[in-house]
């Protein structure tokens, strides 16, 4: 399925919240891939704040970007996450 992301917020601990042409919210936890090749940079919190749409997905100043399906499978909704620290213990 194909999702273009329509806005993008970097927030704490790397994680971005996304919001897809259908109007879902997901977070997406970038810290996974931060030790590999171009991702590194992303570590600056300067330069990982500096993501923002661009065309159907979303870019740095690094001009790093990632694809928006692989952002929309490797990335959870909001809703999920509410109930998932709800039950925690």
């Amino acid at each position: 399925m194909y999702l273009a992301v329509k806005d993008v917020k970097a927030l704490e601990d790397y994680r971005l919240l996304l919001k897809f042409e259908n109007d879902e919210e997901r977070i997406f936890d970038l810290k996974p891939y931060l030790d590999i090749g171009k991702f590194r940079e992303l570590r600056d919190r300067n330069l990982f704040r500096s993501v923002k749409v661009c065309f159907d997905t979303i870019e740095w100043a690094n001009r790093l970007d990632l694809d928006p399906e692989f952002l929309y499978e490797k990335s959870y909704s909001k809703a999920e996450k509410s109930i998932e620290d709800s039950v925690a213990v």
